[in-house]
């Protein structure tokens, strides 16, 4: 049976909780619909493998509530989320991170996420975090909420985790410059800039650093 928005309604009052789920790992992907699919109330309608395949497959599919992995090709989840909440502002989303990076929380939930679970929590937690999203609660796993609030606020401008993004890959300061559009002079500011912020010693550092605390 199918109810007049499209979604899908089971036998009786109770109406079936539409799902999209994004995990680039196709073993991961298919192990979790198959779980999933053993609740009576959810059904997995959607799949995608790339962040930037998530908006479209929501709208395609009627999607109730959205399980996004964080680090997907294309876009990750936390911008898949932001896309997502912008577009369809009533969809729930859930983020699904192996990385339990403080971070990474904070970015979530700014970005609109409704949930941020690890990814080795049971079965039945997803399921009822899928259950209490839909319900207007947030759900949080509450060893990350406490890492969270001990770290504090990411101390890095968007235009710092930019250059210290873009730096990663080794780049020079006139490589990083010209692809970002900078002059080498205003490069090297935000670079001595972030690891000034980040205690630590130099640009390699200052990457790791930011990127194990979610920052980036």
């Amino acid at each position: 049976m199918t109810s007049e928005d499209g979604h899908g309604v089971a036998d009786g009052d109770s109406a079936t909780i539409r799902v999209l789920l994004a995990e680039d790992q196709s073993m991961v992907r298919e192990a979790l619909a198959a779980l999933l699919g053993l609740e009576p109330d959810i059904e997995v309608v959607a799949q995608a493998a790339r962040g930037d395949e998530v908006l479209a497959a929501a709208r395609a599919h009627g999607v109730d509530v959205a399980l996004l992995d964080i680090e997907m090709p294309g876009l990750t989840g936390i911008e898949a989320a932001a896309e997502l909440h912008a577009a369809c502002p009533d969809m729930k989303i859930v983020i699904l991170t192996t990385f339990g990076r403080p971070g990474y929380l904070r970015s979530a939930m700014e970005s609109g996420a409704d949930a941020f679970l690890v990814k080795d929590a049971p079965a039945a937690q997803l399921a009822e975090a899928v259950r209490k999203v839909l319900a207007g609660e947030r759900v949080i796993d509450p060893t990350l909420a406490a890492a969270a609030l001990a770290e504090g606020a990411n101390p890095l401008t968007d235009r710092e985790r930019e250059v210290l993004r873009a730096a990663a890959g080794g780049a020079t300061n006139a490589e990083l410059a010209a692809a970002l559009h900078l002059s080498p002079g205003t490069v090297r500011n935000y670079l001595s800039t972030a690891i000034q912020k980040l205690a630590v010693r130099n640009r390699a550092e200052a990457v790791s650093t930011a990127r194990d605390k979610g920052w980036l």
